[in-house]
């Protein structure tokens, strides 16, 4: 039982030290021998649990797209609104991306070139979003002139866009930039309430 525990432990090293190194250099520029070496372990401790880089990208892909799948499916408390869902929620995933450099790997392979992966989280994040935005609408807490889409790609936007600039500017935090957006863009979405 302690070999199958190291083997689990080692699997979920070498998959974080390929998300640090993906993170930090793209996946083209990142070596097997870089990844081992940041996971404590040999190459051959490498290719035993992964056959290939591409592999070890897959892998990465996978657990962020489940780290991402837990995010966007937790429980909302007492069923709350869906527009304040999808907004706690977007501040939950900005959070998300900034501590944990797996999730914040597999979204960045999304935008790495060099990578030709099968999962694009953005994509699984924007139908969630579009989800939300249409559960408001039928639950009329959208407004009615709100083109959905449209919605759809500003809050996609503003929540890359946040992670991304605070990567760069360490003064820029993702999580004021989102409250910031969500002040501005909830009085023009929301369905106004009628006068009693």
């Amino acid at each position: 039982m302690a070999k199958q525990d190291r083997a689990v432990r080692t699997r979920q090293e070498l998959i974080r030290s390929a998300a640090t190194a993906f993170d930090r250099s793209g996946y083209a520029l990142s070596s097997l021998t870089e990844i081992s070496r940041g996971a404590g372990v040999s190459s051959g401790a490498l290719h035993f649990h992964f056959s290939s880089k591409q592999a070890l990208g897959s892998a990465v892909e996978e657990s962020a797209a489940q780290s991402l799948g837990d995010i966007i499916a937790l429980p909302p408390r007492e069923h709350p609104a869906p527009l304040r869902h999808l907004v706690d929620t977007s501040h939950v995933l900005a959070r998300r991306l900034d501590e944990d450099v797996v999730l914040r790997a597999g979204f960045g392979l999304a935008a790495d070139a060099t990578w030709m992966g099968d999962v694009t989280l953005w994509r699984t994040w924007r139908s969630w979003v579009r989800t939300m935005l249409t559960r408001a609408r039928h639950e009329a807490a959208l407004s009615p002139d709100v083109p959905i889409e449209d919605a759809v790609s500003a809050v996609t936007a503003a929540v890359v866009g946040a992670q991304a600039l605070g990567r760069f500017d360490v003064e820029w935090s993702p999580e004021y930039a989102l409250t910031q957006f969500w002040n501005l863009m909830l009085p023009r979405i929301s369905a106004m309430a009628p006068a009693e």
